[in-house]
């Protein structure tokens, strides 16, 4: 069972990496992340703060780009051309199909993800050019260069004595290429001195780019299950449909929930039944001070149920909001740019736990894919 799985996914992660649209995403990502350094220059104040934000948005969009198409298209393909009803009648099991299809768009995805990662990562290192007097980092140029010119010529050698699909073997050379790459250019200044790694190993800035590649996974799942009965052109729509409410997630759903409960905390104060506590959190920045917050809040006493202030037709409106705020995965709460632009440490606590968020609906959505797949006429 388990080895069906993984050859499977073996397949469809090779038949993912394969498509046109994952080299053209990628190399566009590229041109982006590259002019992405000079146009950064224009900002009034922060220029390293515009390139981070103008580098993990491309490689956020860049990523729900290739979950979208790829997801949408290993599975959907397979139904349309009818070769599924090769695999399923032999002694494969439909969940095992599902599982596996989404496994190894998932490894297309994420390689292709990563490699975007890196590029960034590395012109990162590359201070934004504000005046003639920012060096050049030497080691950046060099290495990276050296990781696409290498990957150019083994794709184009095995492409022409190994009819290896270029695009699928420069893209598996070039992103552990640039692993390498980014680990030597850490070890250097801009001047080819030799520093420790340590002092411009940003892990904050890793820890932001885990959460993106949660976030392309559980859109690249939900597009995995909406193919099993969609076309694709229905998929990719009801895929964006729900990144975009995911994304607005927050503005739709979680504030006019916030709003509803306001309103009972008042009536509640108003009885006496609610008092303000105080609130203190800490917030470490980047440089090493700690920011104390202080805020107070209305919180009801014990043994009292806030929903029992509501009026006329509130409780089933936030009931309403709070089932679309669990159905819709909220986006923004992977989004750490704002954190980092603030210059906030992120915690390591909270990467996992949206991670385990993400885990949970990624587990959620393949199985309902999977339900329905079951009944999806394949013949």
């Amino acid at each position: 069972m388990f080895t069906q799985t993984i050859t499977i996914a073996r397949n469809a992660f090779f038949e993912s990496i394969r498509q046109p649209i994952v080299l053209v995403l990628v190399l566009a990502a590229t041109l982006l992340l590259m002019l992405s350094s000079p146009l950064s220059a224009f900002t009034m104040e922060n220029d390293q703060r515009m390139l981070l934000d103008i580098g993990l948005a491309t490689v956020f969009m860049i990523g729900m780009l290739l979950a979208i198409f790829v997801a949408s298209t290993v599975l959907g393909n397979e139904i349309r051309n009818k070769t599924t009803l090769t695999v399923v009648s032999k002694p494969v099991g439909r969940p095992q199909f599902v599982a596996g299809k989404f496994l190894g768009a998932a490894a297309a995805i994420i390689l292709s993800t990563i490699y975007v990662a890196l590029v960034f990562a590395l012109i990162e290192q590359q201070e934004v050019f504000q005046t003639v007097r920012v060096p050049v980092h030497i080691p950046v140029v060099v290495f990276g260069v050296l990781s696409l010119v290498i990957s150019t010529a083994v794709a184009i050698w095995c492409n022409y004595f190994y009819n290896f699909v270029f695009s699928s073997t420069w893209l598996c050379v070039a992103t552990p290429l640039l692993a390498v790459s980014y680990i030597l250019v850490l070890n250097f200044s801009p001047d080819f001195s030799s520093q420790p790694i340590w002092s411009t190993f940003k892990p904050d800035i890793w820890k932001a780019i885990i959460s993106i590649l949660v976030s392309v996974l559980i859109l690249g799942s939900i597009a995995t299950a909406l193919s099993t009965r969609l076309s694709q052109l229905g998929t990719l729509i009801a895929t964006i449909l729900i990144f975009f409410l995911g994304m607005m997630s927050d503005a739709w759903f979680s504030k006019p929930m916030y709003e509803i409960e306001q309103g009972w905390l008042h009536r509640a104060s108003d009885e006496g039944k609610a008092e303000l506590v105080e609130h203190t959190r800490l917030m470490v920045k980047t440089n090493g001070d700690i920011e104390e917050v202080t805020t107070e809040r209305l919180e009801v006493s014990d043994n009292v149920s806030l929903s029992s202030f509501s009026e006329d037709m509130e409780y089933p409106a936030w009931v309403g909001y709070r089932i679309g705020s669990a159905v819709i995965p909220n986006f923004q709460i992977l989004w750490l740019t704002d954190a980092l632009t603030q210059e906030n440490v992120i915690p390591t606590r909270y990467v996992v736990r949206t991670s385990i968020y993400g885990g949970f609906y990624i587990i959620a959505a393949i199985s309902i894919g999977v339900i329905l797949f079951q009944r999806r006429e394949v013949s």
